[in-house]
């Protein structure tokens, strides 16, 4: 019998040292190389917030201008990997696609020799550019539409709405776009990210190391549950229906989809800097009526679940802000991916400084020392 204690999905398990980010659950304290969440969502962009979790410091104007720039002008997608795309199905999700195209990127981009730092950087920069150039490819490919061509004097979150809708967005629709970013772009070590490492930590090219991590978050346990947050407030239907409702799924011990956090045991503060953007757009929107809903069920679900640490996450909020825009339900996980890359990537690089491949340990559970039976001799 084995002496090693199990611990299923590696609860509490220490698995890498790491700089890049830090959380406090008991105080809602979400920090990129020691700066809160919070600050960044507000006060910088998701080009700068970008260059800070892959360099551990905030850029001088020179170096944020120059990151800038490398960017803008790796936007663009090889015609091959467009019509790549083109041949995908239509009524596949959005999230496939985007890890079909980036494991293909690859092979456009050979980057095998993880010790090269010129290379590692160059692929870095194209996986963070071109990540909403298909994304953005597919949405309108599948409906028979040809793909917008970036623009270089858009900054990253104006492009990629300008690449979906052919149109520039508003001042506050655009910060706000940015802001999901920023607040996207990294979460310690959750299922995707680790997945990143794991690949990471074989020497796989990033390109590989980013499928596998995109891979991950298709998952419904990891990314979209802002689609599912939707679905149950539509579900609920109406302000007046919804203390039954939730009085009802407590009752049945019914998951309430975007409340409660592995790790937050308060309010999330993503959700929190959401809300507050969320109203400059909405006076131009429209304020929806699932808004209005999502504010009530907050308010139910915090007198009966907040003793018990159960209180909305960053899902929660999100994708009614996405739907106001316009954006398909099916991008919204999509969206995600293309602001974690930033983490995603900042963690690969971490873990190649001093790198040991991954290899845990089981506990065996199976029969031992069993004879083989030739196939003329079993019943």
């Amino acid at each position: 019998m084995s002496q090693i204690e199990l611990r299923p999905g590696l609860a509490d398990v220490p698995v890498a040292e790491s700089a890049v980010s830090f959380i406090d659950g008991k105080r809602a304290r979400l920090e990129y190389r020691g700066i809160a969440v919070e600050t960044l969502a507000r006060e910088s962009c998701f080009e700068e917030t970008t260059w800070l979790l892959l360099k551990g410091d905030l850029p001088t104007q020179k170096q944020l201008a120059d990151f800038d720039d490398q960017l803008r002008h790796h936007r663009r997608i090889k015609f091959r990997l467009r019509d790549l795309i083109k041949c995908l199905p239509e009524s596949g999700h959005p999230m496939y696609a985007l890890q079909a195209s980036v494991a293909a990127m690859g092979m456009f981009y050979p980057a095998r020799d993880v010790t090269n730092e010129k290379s590692n950087w160059e692929s870095t920069v194209r996986l963070i550019a071109k990540l909403p150039t298909v994304c953005a490819a597919f949405q309108r490919l599948r409906y028979g539409d040809e793909p917008i061509t970036p623009r270089d004097d858009l900054d990253h979150a104006a492009n990629f709405y300008w690449m979906l809708f052919e149109k520039e967005p508003s001042p506050a629709i655009r910060k706000v776009i940015d802001a999901c970013l920023v607040l996207h772009a990294e979460h310690t070590m959750n299922a995707s990210t680790f997945s990143g490492r794991v690949t990471g930590s074989t020497l796989a090219n990033p390109y590989t190391v980013i499928s596998a991590a995109i891979g991950t978050l298709t998952g419904p346990l990891h990314g979209g549950a802002n689609e599912e947050v939707l679905d149950m407030l539509e579900e609920i239907g109406n302000i007046q229906n919804a203390k039954p409702w939730i009085d009802d799924a407590v009752a049945k011990k019914k998951k309430i989809m975007g409340f409660g956090h592995r790790v937050y045991k308060v309010k999330d503060p993503r959700a929190t800097v959401l809300q507050d953007l969320a109203e400059h757009v909405f006076a131009e929107t429209g304020r929806p009526k699932l808004y209005d809903l999502a504010v009530e069920v907050e308010r139910i679900m915090t007198d009966i679940l907040g003793p018990k640490g159960i209180y909305p996450n960053v899902d929660f909020y999100s994708g009614i802000i996405y739907q106001a825009l316009g954006i398909p339900r099916d991008l919204f996980t999509p969206i995600f991916a293309i602001a974690r890359v930033a983490g995603w990537l900042a963690h690969w690089l971490e873990q190649l400084v001093n790198n040991r491949i991954f290899r845990p340990e089981q506990i065996y559970v199976g029969k031992t020392n069993q004879a083989y039976v030739p196939l003329s001799k079993r019943p």
